[in-house]
């Protein structure tokens, strides 16, 4: 697989895995697959950035790396400012982007601990 091949790759499975972190718990038969995506996202973020920084994402790492090798510089923390950097065409503040992902993750987290352990408590009975 080339470099270029390599980075539409990463590029497309990384969206694939902000969208389902995102989106994921709507779905109800993907609600429990939801769930442990979230809790690996937040496990890398976590505890692996116990040892690489706080919000450590081991694709982001390997991407880096194909862009690196590609020729690019100056690339930053997060997958997510690089591409509203890119889409804006001018520099979004780090802090902004930071505060949307906690928001935006921790409330798609919420509601996978919600209809994971909690909706089916709180579900009215269907009349028969």
């Amino acid at each position: 697989m080339g470099l270029k091949t390599l980075d539409i790759f990463l590029t497309v499975l990384h969206f694939v895995i902000i969208g389902f972190n995102l989106f994921g718990w709507i779905w109800k038969p993907l609600r429990k697959a939801h769930l442990i995506c979230v809790a690996v996202t937040a496990g890398c973020w976590f505890i692996l950035g116990i040892w690489y920084g706080i919000g450590y994402c081991p694709v982001t790492d390997w991407e880096w790396h194909v862009k690196t090798r590609l020729g690019e510089t100056n690339l930053p923390d997060s997958f997510i400012k690089y591409y509203a950097d890119k889409i804006s065409g001018s520099s979004v503040s780090d802090s902004l982007i930071d505060a949307a992902i906690a928001v935006c993750f921790s409330a798609a987290a919420l509601l996978s601990v919600y209809f994971n352990f909690f909706a089916k408590r709180f579900a009215r009975p269907v009349d028969q």
